[in-house]
């Protein structure tokens, strides 16, 4: 299984793929999700991580070393004070899971850590969004779309319609990732596309 990060994919298609001292780095509940809000939300500080996660400045902070140490953040430039860092997560689509990540126990465990808090973190926010937007008649109103569909395909069809969704996704980060104004406001593109099992039929059923 190889798992990406789709929060921004560059314009060329190229993907980092977390060696293990990377992927141990970000094996953490709460370093994902620092990773997470910086992919969504851009530059933040130790301080406005803080405010967010219910979590001291001083353990954001710690975090944040943590993920700048394997480049997987960076101190914005120009920007802040030596007492109010800024930092970033760099721009690209990162590979969190990788058949060779999974192949010595630790580096197993750490990208089921990984891909396991990524998840739920993007489950919760679904929910939130449910919850909110079924709160009221203008909630409901919010531009959105969720939708689900069944299908059958062979390896080389399911090859094809990843590839393609893919691309859309990428064309369009690309084409908006830097734009800003009071209509503007962040989404969370996802896509789930993976096989089902099929029913167990008893004998004589």
């Amino acid at each position: 299984m190889s798992t990406s990060d789709p929060a921004e994919r560059p314009p060329s298609g190229e993907t980092r793929v977390l060696d293990a001292g990377a992927l141990k780095a970000l094996a953490h509940p709460l370093r994902v999700r620092i990773f997470d809000i910086l992919s969504l939300h851009g530059a933040q500080t130790a301080s406005s991580l803080a405010e967010q996660l219910g979590e001291s400045s001083g353990a954001t902070s710690y975090h944040l070393r943590a993920l700048a140490k394997h480049d997987l953040i960076r101190e914005v430039e120009g920007r802040g004070t030596a007492r109010e860092r800024w930092w970033e997560r760099p721009r690209g689509s990162v590979t969190i899971s990788t058949p060779e990540a999974t192949r010595t126990p630790s580096g197993l465990a750490a990208s089921q850590i990984v891909v396991t808090e990524t998840y739920r973190q993007r489950h919760e926010q679904l929910m939130r969004y449910l919850a909110q937007a079924w709160s009221s008649v203008d909630q409901v109103d919010q531009p959105a779309e969720l939708s689900t569909a069944n299908t059958r395909l062979t390896r080389e069809q399911f090859d094809e319609v990843r590839d393609r969704i893919a691309a859309i996704i990428t064309e369009a980060v690309d084409r908006y990732r830097d734009q800003d104004g009071d209509d503007v406001r962040p989404y969370l593109i996802r896509l789930d596309m993976f096989p089902l099992d099929s029913p167990r039929v008893k004998e004589g059923s």
